[in-house]
């Protein structure tokens, strides 16, 4: 049950948009190691963010699990979803946070109950 939420002030046209849930739902499932059939990914475009006193193209992230996450494995995910954000969009790595949360199971519902 992964979940990455992408938010970013760059417009963000079909074609992109679905190159980038693609490639982040494998870089998810991969690094954390769960399957592809359980990660969600939302990416919100034109939103407005301002990053460092500009609105320059940037993006924020926050990315919840069940389990699998640490240091090791967040630092694999902020570098990876970074890279795709970089390569489909054209925001540098140093303007993107991203904030993780390892959720208990009873906190995430699913198919009219929780995990």
């Amino acid at each position: 049950m992964p979940t990455l939420n992408l938010h970013t002030n760059v417009p963000v046209d079909t074609v992109v948009a679905s190159d980038i849930l693609k490639d982040a739902t494998k870089a998810v499932a991969k690094i954390i190691g769960k399957p592809e059939s359980y990660v969600m990914v939302l990416l919100n475009g034109s939103v407005p963010i301002a990053f460092a006193g500009t609105e320059a193209p940037a993006a924020y992230g926050e990315l919840i699990s069940i389990g699998g996450l640490g240091p090791s494995v967040n630092g694999k995910l902020s570098s990876t979803i970074a890279e795709i954000l970089e390569t489909k969009l054209s925001i540098d790595c140093s303007r993107f946070y991203i904030k993780f949360y390892d959720a208990q199971r009873s906190f995430f519902g699913f198919n009219g109950s929780t995990f």
